[in-house]
């Protein structure tokens, strides 16, 4: 039978409970959880130079997903018919589904990247990647979220990016990292890009995203540069490839949860300080009142230099503070 019967005004009825965590853990592979937790794991555990790489893609799809979602204005699906389980992208377009375009880059890039880097079975990436993006993909249609059709532009539209696009990584994070004045232009570009976004349509809360993403992209690169020329981080010389998985034993795994739960706990606390100063601070400049916290947020004035300004920070903690933290207490 039908996964929910909807009785009017009543509340969805979840008649399958695996599947419906299945599909939760599907949606979060797309939420602002997974990344923290992810991106900043290749970057400390697995293989920065990967890392770093995936950032980059990411940004891009995401970036152009929200402004094309803005541009289209598709509604969101209608409910009834629709059962919404997730109430608070609700203001939102749907067109494309930028979930499923994370859910389809991130695999593939990830496979795209380790390929030929690492040494492992390509079987374990064409696997994962059907099965990464088909959870993402599906959660979203089950979470009266998108209609079949915003789930397969966004795939489509993640092809195309990626196709054009992809070619150029390698050389975007060489630039990132050697050039002289590069972060002067990370910056500057992710900031432009920021503010053209926040001017295609009224506030909703993609705005925000688009400038947590834009300013988490430019610390990471800001961050990399720094490392780079401090000498911190060294990618493996392209000679010695592909790399063996190191054994795994338990001083490699206290290791990587180590740097973890330090890393997260700073990353948190960089971003709860940035939070508490940028928006008084830009409240203050801007002149907007700032007692109701929520509502000057809806302001560009307020919500963008937020954003922008604390997950930058986020993202140089993450390539930068973080390692050298790890570097200090010697467990880099």
């Amino acid at each position: 039978g039908s996964l929910f019967t909807f009785l009017a005004g009543e509340l969805a009825h979840v008649s399958n409970w695996p599947l419906y965590y299945l599909f939760c853990f599907g949606t979060e592979l797309g939420n602002e959880l997974f990344y923290i937790l992810f991106f900043p794991f290749w970057i400390w555990n697995l293989d920065p130079l990967v890392g770093r790489r995936l950032v980059v893609i990411w940004v891009l799809v995401m970036y152009l997903g929200q402004c094309t979602k803005d541009i289209i204005r598709w509604p969101r699906p209608a409910s009834p018919p629709v059962v919404k389980l997730e109430v608070f992208y609700n203001s939102e377009y749907s067109m494309p589904s930028t979930h499923a375009m994370s859910g389809t880059a991130i695999p593939i890039s990830m496979v795209l990247l380790t390929y030929g880097r690492w040494q492992y079975p390509l079987m374990y990436g064409l696997i994962l990647i059907p099965c990464w993006c088909s959870l993402v993909c599906l959660s979203r249609i089950y979470m009266g979220m998108h209609s079949i059709l915003d789930i397969i532009a966004g795939f489509l539209y993640t092809i195309l990016i990626l196709a054009i696009f992809y070619p150029f990584v390698d050389l975007i994070d060489n630039f990132n990292q050697t050039h002289k004045y590069a972060p002067l232009i990370i910056i500057g570009l992710h900031l432009a890009l920021g503010i053209f976004s926040f001017t295609l349509d009224t506030w909703s809360t993609s705005r925000g995203d688009t400038a947590e993403i834009l300013g988490s992209g430019a610390g990471i690169a800001c961050g990399s540069h720094v490392t780079y020329n401090m000498g911190l981080i060294l990618d493996p010389s392209l000679d010695i490839l592909p790399l063996a998985r190191p054994p795994i034993t338990a001083t490699l795994c206290g290791k990587a949860i180590l740097r973890i739960l330090i890393g997260m706990v700073f990353v948190l606390i960089v971003r709860d300080i940035m939070k508490k100063i940028t928006i008084p601070l830009a409240c203050k400049i801007f002149n907007i009142p700032c007692d109701d916290v929520r509502k000057a947020r809806q302001h560009m004035e307020v919500e963008l230099p937020y954003r922008y300004i604390t997950y930058g920070m986020v993202g140089f903690s993450i390539t930068f503070l973080v390692p050298y933290i790890f570097f200090f207490i010697g467990i880099s």
